[in-house]
């Protein structure tokens, strides 16, 4: 995917970089400020989920916001609106994740936040809950995911794909305990 065309934050390298507490702070602000931006479009449930939403994990310092929403129809206005806080909206054939419409934050050329719209009823949603919560309550799942985060980015710094699926059979394990 190496393309001059592509901006730099769109190819920028996997970096897992040590806990930061201030992280959890960030996501509430970030959570405010897009209840206020998407609630006109009938949003009423936005939550900081991800890496950066777990105390003590290290993560690639980018909060992961999500919200949920009854319906794409407005897409396109949210992201005409987005645009100004620098809030790039990737297209479902770019992301490849039809479950989902996707925004990247960016500041000084780098990732800072993801937004994942999801409808009301998509199961990822409660999914990301219960991981954030199942390693939130878990040191030793934690120290886990830590490591196998570390190692994942050191083996693909440059293949987000392959990092994402180097860890869904960790995140199956843990989604799978509570059953």
């Amino acid at each position: 995917m190496e393309n001059s065309d592509w901006p730099k934050w769109a190819v920028e390298s996997i970096e897992v970089v040590p806990p930061n507490p201030k992280w959890i702070e960030a996501g509430r602000a970030e959570v405010k400020e897009l209840m206020q931006h998407l609630s006109p479009f009938g949003v009423e449930e936005v939550e900081h989920v991800g890496s950066t939403s777990i105390c003590d994990l290290p993560a690639k310092p980018i909060l992961d916001v999500m919200a949920k929403i009854p319906s794409y129809a407005e897409v396109d206005e949210i992201a005409g609106k987005f645009a100004g806080d620098q809030w790039h909206y990737v297209p479902t054939e770019l992301d490849n994740r039809p479950w989902r419409r996707f925004f990247i934050k960016v500041e000084n050329d780098k990732r800072v936040a993801h937004l994942h719209l999801m409808l009301e009823g998509e199961p990822r949603w409660e999914q990301q809950r219960i991981f954030r919560d199942r390693l939130n309550g878990d040191p030793s799942l934690r120290e886990e995911y830590a490591e196998l985060k570390k190692s994942l980015a050191n083996q693909f710094p440059d293949d987000r794909e392959a990092y994402s699926e180097g860890k869904a059979t960790f995140i199956e394990r843990v989604l799978g305990e509570g059953k």
